[in-house]
């Protein structure tokens, strides 16, 4: 058998087995790659890894390329002159964040009556018009006016039925909760123990600092009576600066808090 299967690879043509010989690579190669896949895998599953190659990279951080050294003195003082300039437009970024606190201070006034208006729904202190509560929905937008009034009157009739069967709810029940749940940032940082607690929070305020004082805001988080404490208001105030650091002017990248008290 062996002679036989020399003499046919010596009749073989030679670009037949070139062909061979690259598919035997490929199916090599992709075997490769697949363990080189698996592996990976798994090292990205193990902490221990992921801790040290985080502690690697955050040694890298900041450290010298030798990009710099490598250059002429000429060009190393040309270099340090757009340092210079960076800093410069550091600080004129920092004034930028500073008149954005302003706007946000500004518009916050103008925003406060319609939040007002929203907390006193929310609470049932007030109860909005027929017209406050007219919605259009995209269906609706596409029907008659004779059927957009039939199906209001039976959307009506339904309502009125229900509100038979049960008892009539005050305001909206759990608005903000349902908020925190909804909202990805929010959500992210909810515990299944907050739950409970935020069900009784019946709404959220923000405080900007004074003008001419240090840039801050406070968030106020106002509570209907529960059995978890007796502070109808719990309130945070974070402290921040909108300056470059002296020491790392190039890390800036806008406001940043520096404290917080609760």
């Amino acid at each position: 058998m062996a002679d036989i299967d020399n003499k046919d690879q010596a009749e073989m043509d030679p670009a037949d087995m070139e062909d061979v010989e690259d598919v035997e690579e490929e199916e090599t190669g992709e075997d490769e790659n697949s363990k080189a896949r698996q592996l990976t895998v798994q090292m990205m599953q193990n902490p221990q890894i992921l801790a040290a190659l985080q502690e690697r990279l955050d040694g890298l951080n900041g450290s010298p390329s030798g990009y710099m050294e490598s250059l002429p003195k000429v060009v190393k003082r040309r270099v340090n002159a757009l340092k210079n300039l960076q800093v410069k437009c550091a600080h004129i970024e920092a004034k930028f964040y500073e008149e954005v606190h302003e706007l946000e201070r500004k518009y916050a006034a103008l925003y406060q009556p319609l939040f007002d208006k929203r907390s006193e729904i929310v609470t049932a202190a007030y109860e909005p018009t027929d017209e406050e509560c007219e919605w259009k929905t995209d269906e609706e937008e596409e029907l008659t006016v004779s059927k957009q009034d039939e199906m209001k009157e039976k959307a009506k009739l339904e309502e009125e039925k229900k509100d038979e069967e049960k008892e009539n709810p005050k305001g909206i029940p759990e608005f903000w909760l349902t908020v925190f749940k909804n909202v990805d940032l929010l959500s992210d940082m909810l515990q299944e123990h907050d739950e409970p607690v935020l069900k009784h929070l019946q709404d959220i305020k923000v405080k900007f600092s004074d003008p001419g004082q240090p840039m801050s805001f406070t968030l106020e988080f106002h509570f209907e009576p529960n059995e978890f404490f007796t502070n109808t208001v719990l309130s945070k105030t974070y402290k921040m600066r909108s300056e470059p650091d002296e020491s790392d002017p190039f890390s800036f990248d806008g406001p940043e808090i520096m404290s917080c008290t609760g």
